[in-house]
């Protein structure tokens, strides 16, 4: 099995993420013209039973073992990557049954009396069948990132997004004439037959693994690893913690939302359909860089684990100013093209562009979003979960009192639900930012934040100008092209004109060394 270095890791994962998030597009636009706002606000209002489901599910094991595993190696003890492995099986197998009993049970008072719309206890109920499926592919996913090789992950994510685009129309269909509520599910259900794909392609990967066999003396292994299992949980419960406060979080949300408006006087209805703007139109657009900050969060684990225990700070400061960088050109990007081109592009995807205003109020604060999970990994790398499960608990809190605020005020609505979302993302990421500086000596390159602020501006300033006075086709899919292209080539050259984008990183990719120019 082949180990990857941290930048051919998050690369490899970053491709994987950026077909994952074309393939997610897809998978939205043909849910969002099938089902419908009142579907898909639906299908949104059950998402976070689902987040929560696998949250709880994983038990912030996936961290966990990729750490653990990674020291494991460090040492080739493989005694003990077996013991990690048996007991993570363990622990989420039982943690699956229970929770899996718990959803059946709670879902019809969840649907009537808290989300107040009992349509969505069907798209609840579709839920169920993920639970064991997550259960087992989260262990596997840790294991091979904890080897450093992000490649079964990354296939596994597009095998996932693949099925589930295969099916979904066919499943809504199927479903539709029974009910816009059984649609719902029908969606849900794909879902999870994107992640049955996956975890059967996962199994297979692991198969191969001939010298580790979890299947002897299962119970054995677990009666003689209460060290492993301490261990696991000394790092699972701090990390699944900070994910459980914002699954929590994310899982009252429309709670708090449905009964802060009906507080202002939005009927139920409308109030389902203005959720479905905000969470399945512009939500999905606002958080487009995340599979590159999501790359670089998985390959940092391992990455400054091994560093650390190494004792190489130096290196864990290098990694993350590479993260942190990565970030902030990624996340700009993102800014300057759905603030600008807001209008055309919610047009294309759905046929409307009524959630712009959520996405020019949002984009903004959301470059605070992409330094989120790479400054997250760090702190759990250097064992500060708790410290950012304390930060996350903070910004929940926060978010859900603003929501209350705001949204019950009838000037405000649902955009008050928007302003606490963007409170959360700043608040935390903040949070973070302070906590990792308490911890290691990080140097600050404040010219970085400022040139990539430039290159935000002058390239936001040129696309807007193009977008009023220019125009390069009649098609207004051609038209935006056109526009979104200009302004990301400019903003690619700004970022190598103030090394933003340095040629010695670049010639570590494989791909990259190919092209005789860079050597």
């Amino acid at each position: 099995m082949t180990k990857q270095t941290f930048l051919r890791g998050a690369f490899i994962l970053m491709l994987a993420g950026f077909i994952t998030k074309i393939l997610g597009f897809i998978n939205r636009i043909v849910m969002a013209r099938t089902l419908g706002e009142e579907g898909v606000g639906l299908y949104m209002m059950a998402v976070p039973t689902f987040i929560l489901a696998i949250t709880i599910t994983q038990i912030g094991l996936p961290v966990a073992i990729a750490k653990l595993v990674a020291e494991a190696e460090a040492t080739h003890d493989k005694q003990q990557v077996k013991k990690i492995l048996t007991v993570s099986l363990a622990i989420t197998s039982v943690i699956s049954i229970l929770l899996t009993a718990g959803i059946m049970l709670l879902a019809p008072l969840l649907a009537e009396t808290f989300l107040t719309d009992k349509r969505t206890y069907y798209p609840l109920i579709a839920i169920l069948p993920v639970v064991p499926v997550i259960a087992v592919s989260s262990v596997l996913r840790g294991y091979f990132q904890g080897k450093q090789n992000m490649k079964p992950s990354a296939y596994a994510q597009v095998l996932e997004q693949v099925v589930r685009i295969t099916i979904i129309a066919v499943c809504i269909r199927l479903f539709l004439p029974y009910g816009v509520e059984y649609a719902a599910a029908g969606a849900m259900l794909s879902a999870v037959l994107g992640e049955v794909a996956s975890l059967l392609f996962l199994l297979t990967l692991f198969q191969r693994e001939k010298h580790l066999s979890i299947r002897s003396r299962f119970v054995s292994t677990v009666k003689e690893s209460k060290d492993t299992f301490y261990s696991l949980m000394d790092i699972a419960l701090p990390t699944t913690g900070s994910r459980l406060i914002g699954s929590i979080s994310y899982f009252f949300e429309p709670i708090v939302v449905m009964q802060s408006l009906a507080m202002a006087g939005v009927a139920a209805s409308i109030a389902t359909k203005q959720y479905g703007i905000l969470n399945g139109y512009a939500f999905p657009l606002l958080s487009l860089p995340a599979f590159i900050t999501y790359a670089l969060s998985t390959a940092l684990v391992p990455s400054i684990s091994e560093a650390n225990a190494k004792k190489q700070h130096r290196l864990v400061e290098r990694r993350l100013q590479q993260a942190m960088r990565i970030s902030l050109i990624t996340g700009g990007w993102s800014v300057v093209i759905l603030y600008v081109f807001a209008s055309p592009i919610l047009t294309l995807m759905y046929g409307s562009d009524s959630a712009i205003l959520f996405i020019q109020v949002l984009a903004p604060c959301f470059l605070f979003h992409y330094f989120q999970g790479p400054l997250t990994s760090v702190l759990q790398a250097l064992n500060l979960a708790r410290a950012a499960m304390m930060n996350t608990f903070i910004g929940a809190i926060v978010k859900l009192l603003v929501i209350f605020v705001l949204a019950s005020q009838p000037q405000f609505q649902m955009m008050g639900v928007a302003l606490a979302i963007a409170a959360n993302i700043v608040t935390v990421t903040l949070l973070h930012y302070a906590t990792v500086l308490k911890k290691i000596t990080f140097t600050i390159y404040i010219k970085d934040y400022v040139y990539g602020l430039f290159a935000m501006i002058i390239a936001g300033g040129t696309g807007y100008y193009i977008h009023k006075h220019i125009i390069f086709s009649p098609s207004l899919g051609k038209q935006t092209l056109w526009e979104v292209l200009s302004t990301t080539t400019l903003y690619i050259f700004l970022l190598i004109l103030f090394r933003l984008i340095r040629k010695e990183e670049l010639l570590r990719l494989p791909i990259i060394r190919k092209f005789s120019f860079f050597k």
